[in-house]
């Protein structure tokens, strides 16, 4: 990785694209320089550890590595929230990768990644679950979404929320409060999408 959009050249890429096709990616791999983005070993003392190497990087797809992912572009659900939210499998005001199924935020991310997705150094052949508690979740960029937010070189992105439009709501224009329009068009009352944050998501942690 770092996530890359279909229909920007790679110099745009390498960068950081917002104006290409709309994709969706794991906050840890996705943003340019983020904590697991392009690695390669380094040899301090004879130990192995990984290191960023976003100087030598390749744009991805932004694939999912754990088989979580919702079909793009920015999916519009049908004017009868919340009844058409249900309808099609989510849950209103849900964030992607951090909400409970009560689209409540989880105290950490065991409901993205299996056992958390991080561990403490092994020792004497035990390797304690330690979850992460910030940065975690699904990102989206794409049709004028930026890809990495934040400071870098360890960007993070822009987290997604099942949002519903109250009124006509322009393309890059928030449907609720912080959380943008990034479909392929306006949107009308009562219709609902995935909005896209205007705010950078925490450090990862």
């Amino acid at each position: 990785m770092p996530a890359s959009l279909p229909g920007v050249n790679a110099a745009t890429n390498l960068a950081n694209p917002a104006a290409g096709s709309a994709v969706i990616f794991d906050l840890l791999s996705g943003p340019k320089g983020s904590p697991l983005d392009v690695r390669k070993l380094s040899y301090v003392g004879g130990n192995a550890t990984y290191v960023n190497d976003a100087a030598n990087q390749t744009p991805s797809t932004g694939a999912l590595s754990t088989g979580i992912g919702y079909g793009m572009q920015w999916p519009i659900i049908g004017p009868t929230a919340p009844a058409s939210i249900k309808a099609e499998g989510f849950t209103d005001d849900y964030t992607p990768g951090v909400s409970k199924p009560d689209a409540t935020a989880s105290a950490d991310s065991r409901f993205m990644y299996i056992g958390g997705g991080k561990s403490t150094a092994n020792v004497n052949g035990i390797a304690p679950s330690v979850p992460y508690t910030a940065g975690f979740g699904l990102g989206g960029a794409g049709n004028g979404g930026s890809r990495d937010a934040g400071a870098g070189p360890a960007f993070t992105g822009f987290l997604m929320k099942t949002v519903t439009a109250a009124a006509g709501i322009a393309v890059g224009a928030a449907v609720e409060a912080t959380w943008l329009n990034r479909t392929n068009r306006a949107l009308v009352a009562g219709e609902s999408v995935f909005g896209s944050s205007n705010a950078a998501s925490a450090a990862v942690v």
